[in-house]
């Protein structure tokens, strides 16, 4: 999996490439518990995302979970195989989709 940072502004965004799964999410939280203090916001861009797994999941509900205090987390260019599971597991109501 490819991960790209970048801070703009107040906000990271992350852009995601390959399979966020038990191998690579420990990459993505490495990653985000390093850029994530200076960030007001969080915006994951899931356009380069083939596969999601629980690991992945759990990573996002993470970040969610530490981003609700800030400016809050969003998701955008999300493919129908991972908002299919998105779907199935109700993360697509606690995560804001866009």
């Amino acid at each position: 999996m490819t991960i790209t940072t970048k801070q703009n502004g107040t906000t990271l965004e992350v852009a995601l490439e390959g399979r966020l799964d038990t191998v690579t999410a420990p990459e993505l939280e490495a990653a985000l518990l390093q850029s994530m203090p200076d960030a007001e916001s969080l915006a994951l861009d899931f356009g380069g995302l083939e596969y999601i797994s629980s690991a992945g999941l759990r990573v996002l509900l993470s970040a969610h979970k530490n981003m609700l205090a800030r400016g809050g987390m969003k998701i955008s260019r999300v493919n129908e195989l991972v908002q299919e599971v998105f779907d199935v597991t109700g993360f697509s109501d606690i995560l804001t989709i866009e």
